[in-house]
């Protein structure tokens, strides 16, 4: 019989529905039986695309022994991290404070009020490779509750008042918001760089596109001024171009795997997030702003297109996950060996094995499964001189060739068993996903990606926006889950791309609304910065704020981005103003861990830039040259304002069209450049100032 969980919409708690484990979702009923018989939670936490949640699942969940035991003695919750990144923020915190370190599957035991009392990730479900087995920590605790409940209680209760004092840290002195701290920060990441592979630090390395994104723009910001400009675009270039050319990247499909297990990018963990997708599209677009260079542009429309090939719903929103495994094993989807390529390609396999990096050795061992020994992850770093004297012909001929190699082996994938699918749609990524398309869209002049932008905010507007509040998660038409802090801020920067691309302030006031429910709703008004969930929010434990940027930007450094931008364009200095509660709250150990606030160092340098405006006047028609110059340059800080009939923001006034020609404004604290009238006297301004 299915479990409570066949009623959700969550892919991941539906692949548990039939379980026989007597799972609850995360609410109130099942808090409600433990406190009435008396008995402790066991909290589960996982998300589809997790490897090792698939293994615990398998090994632990669909064993009857073990099911039994958690049914005797336990309350069994099962939660989405992904549905719900507030419960597993706070029990995360938790399992970090007990084990010293974290990741999923997450298990923690809880008391009836939801205290943590014992933590840990993977169990196997014997004694093995050092980790005690799940069955027998599982009658451990249970026999504990019964014969030491004293010292647990105690235990909880301590472990509590540890995280809502962690929570409610207030920063001693430190970094402020000032130039200097800035290109310490350049410093910082310099003595973590890897010189030779990119990236920061050794493996498991991670794309972390807020740290690039800081380094392209502070290379933007400060170009010409000295070595630390110079030194942050060769970092971020050096290591965009290590991953594009790595496993990592999908040298077939396009986009992103979630990250490296090694230091070279050759072997990734399979899964593909829309976050990590969304968010280095952004990043190799800036880059090809920055240098011209095609390569940067064809990953930024290689990945889009796999965005919306395998990641789109219908409605018009994104989902959130591919999966790693296939047929039950990380990775094989993408894997090929020597025979395989052959068969596909016949005559072209040898320029392919070149070309690939595929031996008979292979690059890949799983000691989970040897059969997938001689198998390779695909990479694209070929000796080009040495592909000119093996295959003849020039460079663009052997290129050509290659483009076809690539969409045959594409179209033979697709004839393998695909990853499984989360097909749920949550706001905070989505918001990530449409400043990419809305972005790449002006820049790279696309159709499709301004029509995939406008369509997916209509979707967000219609299906999750409900009377003021903006909810995080949407499924087979029904949204759930009222919204966290990032899901309003990543939408609203969101939004503000879409302005800057159709001029239609419609998606500007909607931004500006959302930042006025941030602040009325999560700011916290006694200590500074943001709390991750609402005040009217459910509320648990403890009340987080995150400032250090996981896998995705910290909600509070999105909130002052979003603040500096609203403040830019609608006036109130206030708003502006929210970047340094946001800086205070970090101060005194930003730059002792800069590699976790790319987007609050981002915030900073916004703060710290001149205030630019480029307001282009006009007819939509007659603004599209004027546009295009703004496209072709990276100017990460400048308020850019396209609009008809001049109406609507205060840096509007004065500046009236003058019939069916456009003029362009071009602002610099507070001063402004006599009104150009062609493209080339934008572009003369602009690089003038």
């Amino acid at each position: 019989m299915p479990n409570r969980l066949a009623a959700e919409t969550s892919p991941y708690l539906l692949q548990h529905a039939d379980n026989p484990v007597d799972w609850y979702p995360w609410g109130e009923e099942a808090f409600a039986r433990a406190r009435a018989e008396d008995r402790p939670i066991l909290l589960s936490v996982g998300y589809s695309s997790c490897h090792w949640c698939h293994v615990m699942a398998h090994e632990s969940f669909e064993n009857p022994a073990i099911a039994e035991v958690m049914n005797r003695h336990f309350i069994n919750i099962k939660v989405d991290r992904e549905e719900r990144p507030d419960v597993d923020a706070v029990y995360m915190a938790a399992v970090q404070a007990i084990s010293g370190q974290g990741g999923w599957p997450m298990t923690v035991f809880l008391t009836p009020e939801g205290e943590p009392f014992y933590a840990g990730t993977y169990f196997p479900p014997e004694d093995m490779h050092g980790r005690p087995g799940f069955r027998r920590v599982l009658e451990f605790l249970a026999e504990k509750w019964q014969t030491d409940r004293a010292r647990i209680l105690e235990s909880a209760r301590g472990l509590t008042e540890h995280l809502r004092a962690a929570a409610a840290r207030r920063a001693g002195p430190g970094a402020a918001l000032a130039p200097e701290t800035t290109r310490d920060a350049v410093r910082q990441f310099a003595e973590v760089f890897d010189t030779t592979w990119g990236g920061f630090g050794s493996a498991p390395k991670f794309p972390s596109p807020s740290n690039l994104e800081f380094l392209l723009a502070f290379a933007a910001a400060h170009a010409g001024e000295g070595e630390e400009a110079e030194a942050a675009l060769s970092m971020a270039l050096h290591t965009l171009r290590a991953m594009a050319t790595g496993g990592i990247y999908d040298q077939l499909g396009g986009g992103f795997a979630r990250y490296s297990v090694d230091e070279r990018w050759v072997v990734p963990h399979f899964e593909k997030m829309l976050y990590d997708n969304a968010q280095l599209a952004r990043a190799y677009l800036h880059a090809f702003q920055l240098t011209g260079d095609g390569g940067f542009e064809r990953i930024v429309r290689e990945t889009l297109e796999f965005l919306l090939r395998e990641m789109r719903d219908p409605a018009g929103g994104f989902y959130a996950a591919l999966d790693a495994d296939s047929e039950g094993i990380e990775g094989k989807y993408y894997l090929w060996t020597v025979a395989e390529i052959e068969a596909v390609l016949g005559e072209d396999a040898p320029l392919a094995l070149a070309w690939y990096g595929v031996t008979e050795q292979g690059n890949f061992f799983d000691p989970h499964h040897p059969e997938l020994t001689g198998r390779s992850v695909l990479t694209a770093r070929p000796d080009l001189e040495d592909l000119e004297r093996r295959f003849g012909g020039d460079l663009d001929a052997i290129l050509e060739r290659v483009e076809s190699i690539q969409q045959r082996l594409f179209e033979a994938r697709q004839a393998r068993v695909r990853p499984g699918l989360d097909d749920k749609v949550l706001t905070s990524w989505n918001g990530l996903a449409l400043a990419a398309f809305a972005e790449a869209a002006r820049v790279l002049d696309e159709p499709a990606y301004r029509q995939a932008a406008i369509e997916l905010a209509t979707f967000l507007r219609e299906n999750l926006w409900r009377q003021g509040v903006l909810y995080h998660t949407w499924k087979a038409g029904q949204a759930r889950v009222p919204g966290m802090l990032e899901d309003y801020t990543y939408t609203g920067l969101g939004l503000v791309e879409l302005y800057r691309l159709t001029g239609d302030l419609a998606w500007l006031e909607w931004a500006r609304e959302l930042w006025l429910a941030v602040l009325e709703r999560f700011r916290d008004r006694e200590a500074g910065g943001f709390f991750d969930t609402a005040a009217d929010a459910e509320q648990l434990i403890v009340r987080q704020k995150s400032f250090f940027d996981a896998a995705t930007p910290s909600g509070n450094g999105s909130a002052a981005l979003l603040g500096l931008w609203l403040g830019r364009y609608f006036g109130p200095a206030e708003w502006e103003g929210v970047v340094e509660d946001v800086v205070a709250g970090v101060a005194d150990y930003l730059l002792r861990a800069v590699t976790g606030f790319g987007g609050i160092l981002q915030a900073m340098e916004f703060a710290l830039a001149p205030h630019r405006e480029v307001v282009i006047v006009g007819p939509p028609a007659a603004r599209v040259p004027f546009e295009r110059v703004l496209a072709s340059r990276f100017l990460p800080f400048s308020v850019v304002a396209p609009t008809a009939d001049a109406e609507g923001l205060p840096l509007f006034e004065g500046r009236e069209p003058e019939g069916d020609a456009a003029l362009a404004y071009v602002c610099e604290n507070m001063a402004c450049r006599v009104p150009a009238s062609t493209p080339g006297e934008l572009e003369a301004q602009l690089a003038g100032a």
